[in-house]
Order: structure tokens, then sequence, then C-alpha cells
């Protein structure tokens, strides 16, 4: 039963992953649960391994989370990593590198980040994707420019 709720939670935050302007790179879990396997299951189905870059879900004390979906399941790289100038900075700190309010955390390796209000996180998970992708049409030129 339970694994069938998980199921549907994460089924339903990527039918609406395209809600969030995002391409469809985050998805929203409206509650929490464990949510990793399940999305590969739902990525493989409707053939869409690999697009969803974020998952946003509130933790137990009420605050919002960014977590990096990760390469595989069993695996600690992620598809796209948070902001390496953010690892390991709290607070207003944070706040004023990242140029958000109720910034949190970002943990060292840069897999999971936290701030204090859903607008705040999705904040967070959409100028990650825009420096990511920033990051690989600047690599991609640089390998284009070698050959």
């Amino acid at each position: 039963y339970q694994r069938r709720v998980r199921g549907q939670v994460v089924d339903e935050a990527v039918k609406k992953r395209f809600d969030h302007g995002s391409n469809g790179e985050i998805i929203v879990l409206h509650q929490f649960c464990p949510w990793v396997s399940h999305l590969f299951e739902i990525e493989e189905q409707l053939s869409i391994k690999g697009q969803i870059k974020y998952t946003l879900f509130k933790d137990d004390s009420g605050q919002w989370r960014v977590q990096c979906v990760p390469l595989s399941e069993s695996g600690f790289e992620n598809r796209a990593s948070l902001p390496e100038p953010w690892r390991g900075t709290r607070d207003e700190k944070l706040s004023t590198l990242a140029g958000i309010n109720d910034c949190v955390f970002v943990h060292a390796s840069g897999f999971i980040g936290g701030n204090k209000t859903f607008e705040g996180v999705m904040q967070m998970a959409q100028t990650s994707l825009k420096l990511f992708h920033n990051n690989c049409t600047t690599n991609n030129k640089s390998t284009q420019n070698k050959t």
C-alpha cells in the first residue's frame, strides 16, 4: 500500500512538472516520501530518463528542500548539483550570495539545499538550472573550439 501511495505522489509530481516554468526539469512533491526509485521507474515508462534535475519537498520542520536527482539510484553523483559557490554556506550569507531570500543551507557536496519558503526553494532550483545550462553551453562551446 505505502509503495503504491509513494508511486502516486511521484507520478503526480512528474505529470505537473511543466507547471513550474522549468522545461519540466523540476518536480514538486505535495508530501515527502522516498522518491528516487519511483522517479526512475516513471522516467523509464515515459521515456524521459534524465530530464528531471531537482525534486522539491517540504521537510518535517515546514521548511522546503531542493534535492538533486542522482545519476543512478545508488550513486552519489547528480544530474545537476547545486552551484559550487553556494555549497557549505548557510542562512544570511547564502541568501546574499545566491540573491535569494530566506535560504537555510546548501550541503557541502551540493546534493541538497533548503529555504524557509516554497518561493525561495523554487528560486534556488531555477537559478541552479540556469547556471547548470549556462555551464553546459560554455563547456560545449569550448569543446567545439578545440576540434
